[in-house]
């Protein structure tokens, strides 16, 4: 690309634009566009009222203010699954056990900012650990998986969907 404003190019900084208009990363040496790579925790524990879910609320756009499951970017040369341990313990400061893999979500509209790829990983906590909430979330929490499926509004991205997943 010239750098020059088009019909497919980013107004503000000129980079060539997928079909929802975002800007594409820059090409690989091999010339791809790949997705970003992410990672999110399912925690869940069991109390009288039924299956709890490890949330946080986003401190950060997008989905301020939203709950989401803890999790984030995989780092340049870093394992997902050592990924996904480390979101945790940024996110609500506590240590986890990786699980099985619930579910793989690409779909290039589940995130505003970018097409992202997300492994959903289960990772086993201690249900009473105590939560701190750190990085980008304001706060940290068990929430009623019964309600948070029927408060699709409350959910930030996609989470409702891996939710739904969670409680077949």
């Amino acid at each position: 690309m010239s750098g020059k404003e088009g019909p497919d190019t980013c107004r503000e900084c000129g980079a060539e634009t997928d079909a929802l208009g975002r800007a594409l990363p820059t090409p690989q040496p091999d010339g791809y566009h790949n997705p970003a790579v992410a990672v999110d925790a399912v925690c869940t524990r069991t109390s009288e009222s039924g299956v709890e879910v490890l949330m946080i609320t986003r401190d950060l756009p997008p989905g301020k203010g939203l709950l989401a499951l803890p999790g984030g970017f995989v780092e340049y040369g870093e394992d997902p699954e050592d990924a996904v341990i480390r979101e945790l313990s940024e996110e609500v400061g506590i240590d986890g056990e990786l699980g099985a893999i619930l579910c793989v979500r690409g779909d290039p509209r589940r995130d505003p900012r970018k097409h992202i790829v997300s492994i959903v990983y289960h990772v086993d906590v201690e249900p009473e650990a105590i939560l701190q909430a750190g990085d980008d979330a304001a706060d940290a929490g068990w929430f009623s998986l019964a309600e948070l499926l029927e408060a699709p509004e409350r959910v930030a991205f996609d989470h409702r969907e891996i939710l739904s997943t969670l409680a077949k």
